[in-house]
């Protein structure tokens, strides 16, 4: 699988919502809208982890950012061979994904080992000013 940028790919999408009650739902179902227009249908294989993996990003930006970050940004993409999508928000902890202390066991770790489990990728990545974070998940299609 090659890792392509975002905004390269012929399919994307930018959903900007409060971090709060209802986001893990409506960032999901902003995804399968997408994802069905993009003619990638809900059978196939990397569509139910992907649903799993952006919720849990999502619930995390929720429970630990929504103080900080009073908007949480999904970015979705998809090409021919990849789908990517992002969670961003404005808290600027990066949590690790690798490492001993990884995820401590719960949402992110079970993200981490998703992801891979589909031959993916996840990184933490942070705004250039320190302010915040993103963490991009690419997942072969």
């Amino acid at each position: 699988m090659t890792a392509s940028a975002p905004n390269t790919l012929p399919h994307r999408h930018v959903l900007t919502l409060p971090t709060g009650p209802g986001a893990v739902r409506v960032a999901r179902e902003t995804a399968e809208q997408a994802l069905a227009e993009w003619g990638i249908g809900e059978h196939h294989p990397a569509v139910g982890p992907a649903l799993l993996i952006l919720s849990e990003l999502v619930a995390n930006s929720v429970r630990h950012a929504a103080e900080v970050s009073p908007r949480t940004t999904v970015i979705y993409a998809a090409g021919p061979e990849c789908l990517v999508f992002a969670v961003h928000d404005s808290h600027p902890h990066r949590p690790r994904l690798f490492g001993p202390d990884a995820g401590h066991g719960g949402g992110l770790a079970t993200v981490v080992e998703l992801t891979h489990g589909l031959g993916g990728t996840a990184v933490v990545r942070g705004d250039a000013d320190g302010g915040g974070k993103s963490v991009w998940i690419t997942l072969p299609l």
